[in-house]
C-alpha cells in the first residue's frame, strides 16, 4: 500500500488546489491527478450525470493502482460520494464548503456561499447549513460562469471582472463577513 498512489480527481484544474495542499503535507507520496476538463463543468449536470463521471474517474484511478481518492471537487463530493463508498472498496475524502466554520465565526450573522448549481443543491450542503448555520443567514449565489472562464485561461480577463463582480456585489450588499468558495476553482479566482 506505501507505493501505491493516491488519486485525485476534478472537473479540470481547480482540484489543483487540493493538490497543493495534499502535496504540501505529504511530499513523498506518489499522486495521480485526474483533471477530467471533458466533462467540465459538473456543476450543470445532474445528479445521475455527476454519479456516472465520478465512477469512470473511480474506475480509472483505480486502474492505475491508487490507494485511496480524493475527490476534489465540491460537486461530485456533495452528489456522488456516498454512491462511490458504496460501489466501491476504497477510502474516498472528500471536499465540503466551509459553511460550519463561517457561521460559527460571522460576526454580522450573514455569510456568502459561492458555488456550483449542483453543489447548492445537494442534500450534504442543506444538511451542513441547517445543522451549523442556525441564526445564520446564508446568501447562496450560484457561480454561473466561473468555472468555464478559469478552464478557458480567462481568469484575468475584464469579463471576469464583470462576472465576479456581478455574483458577488449582491452578497457584499446584505453585508457578508465570509465568503464561502464552494468549489475548488474559485480559490484560484483569490486575487481578484
Amino acid at each position: 500500500m506505501r507505493n501505491r498512489p493516491i488519486g485525485i480527481f476534478d472537473s479540470g484544474v481547480g482540484g489543483l488546489t487540493i493538490y497543493k495542499e495534499i502535496h504540501k503535507l505529504l511530499p513523498d507520496e506518489n499522486i495521480i491527478y485526474l483533471a477530467d476538463s471533458k466533462n467540465a463543468p459538473y456543476g450543470e449536470k445532474s445528479k445521475e450525470e455527476i454519479i456516472q463521471i465520478s465512477v469512470k474517474n473511480t474506475e480509472y484511478l483505480l486502474s492505475r493502482g491508487c490507494k485511496i481518492i480524493v475527490v476534489a471537487c465540491n460537486t461530485a463530493s456533495t452528489n456522488a460520494v456516498q454512491y462511490l463508498r458504496e460501489k466501491f472498496d476504497v477510502p474516498f475524502i472528500r471536499v465540503q464548503p466551509a459553511i460550519k466554520p463561517a457561521a460559527l465565526n460571522s460576526k454580522t450573522k450573514v455569510v456568502g456561499i459561492l458555488a456550483t448549481k449542483g453543489t447548492l443543491k445537494s442534500e450534504l450542503l442543506l444538511e451542513t447549513s441547517q445543522r451549523f448555520a442556525q441564526g445564520v443567514e446564508v446568501v447562496e449565489q450560484v457561480g454561473e460562469g466561473l468555472v468555464s472562464m478559469i478552464e478557458n485561461g480567462k481568469m484575468y480577463s475584464a469579463e471576469m471582472d464583470l462576472l465576479l463582480n456581478k455574483h458577488l456585489r449582491p452578497m457584499l450588499e446584505k453585508n457578508i463577513d465570509f465568503l464561502v468558495l464552494g468549489c475548488t476553482h474559485y480559490p484560484l479566482l483569490t486575487p481578484q
